[in-house]
């Protein structure tokens, strides 16, 4: 895996690293990996995922089909400017 460092600015380059291994699953990898999981709890666990797995993808095809409604979208209040916010800091 790799990041470029651009104007030697790490805060952002360590951001884009540790999406890249959220998205990778290294996280939670290693999560697993530090404790013993039994074999039956490993397959029942996998089980599960598979099952989730098949029902999210059922969902998005009647979602497509029209079938379901499409999920809502979440409204986000909207991010103040930088210059309202550097106004309020230098009150």
């Amino acid at each position: 895996m790799q990041v470029l460092v651009r104007d030697n600015n790490v805060d952002q380059a360590l951001r884009v690293l540790k999406k890249k291994m959220q998205r990778e699953g290294v996280f939670r990898e290693a999560k697993a990996h530090a404790h013993y999981e039994k074999p039956s709890e490993k397959r029942a666990r996998q089980h599960a995922e598979a099952i989730r797995r098949a029902r999210k993808q059922a969902r998005k095809k009647l979602q497509r089909e029209g079938l379901l409604p499409a999920p809502k979208k979440a409204v986000r209040p909207a991010r103040p400017t930088s210059a309202s916010s550097s106004m309020s800091a230098a009150r």
